[in-house]
């Protein structure tokens, strides 16, 4: 499978019986995708860590961590490291259903769209972390600090505030007035 990295042994011909799924907890998508494959019936257990936490330094110690970060990263039993894409199509492997996805994922013609999908949940991670964590690059994602708020049943709302403050504006920002305001 592209993107993996089978290390110092022949990793590749191993079968793989475990999966450690190294996320990154500060990422609010990766803490998503952390539950929904925790709700998810497997084909092959997965251990869902924290990525560069004394857990995942603890399991795996061979292991380059700063760069788990970087890159969702999924470590076999056998000693298989999957990374990027590769990593994303194994974990839709290890679930019941989505097995044949991850086979259709790991075509020539589905690796496109694996990429993609991997590309964009980075780009998201960058915006959501804040230029603090990866450099500002133009996005910007709102949230609780400049009065947005979430619910899962509802979606996203724009209440004028930040939690402790007053209402600052009637207008979800960058709204031009367009926008219909909350009461």
């Amino acid at each position: 499978m592209p993107g993996t990295d089978a290390g110092h042994r022949d990793a590749a011909g191993v079968p793989v019986h475990r999966l450690t799924v190294l996320y990154d907890a500060g990422c609010p998508l990766c803490r998503h995708l952390r539950d929904w494959l925790a709700r998810q019936r497997k084909l092959v257990p997965l251990d869902l860590v924290p990525a560069d936490s004394e857990e995942a330094r603890r399991r795996l110690p061979g292991l380059d961590h700063g760069r788990t970060l970087e890159e969702i990263t999924v470590v076999g039993d056998g000693g298989q490291v999957y990374r990027g894409p590769a990593a994303w199509i194994v974990c839709l492997w290890a679930l019941a259903g989505y097995r044949p996805t991850a086979h259709r994922l790991s075509t020539p013609a589905g690796a496109p769209l694996a990429r993609a999908a991997v590309l964009a949940a980075a780009k998201y991670r960058q915006v959501a972390r804040g230029p603090e964590w990866s450099g500002d690059r133009g996005g910007r994602a709102h949230g609780a600090h400049d009065g947005w708020s979430y619910d899962p049943a509802t979606g996203w709302t724009f209440t004028g505030r930040a939690p402790g403050q007053a209402p600052s504006s009637s207008l979800p920002p960058a709204c031009g007035g367009d926008c219909p305001a909350p009461d």
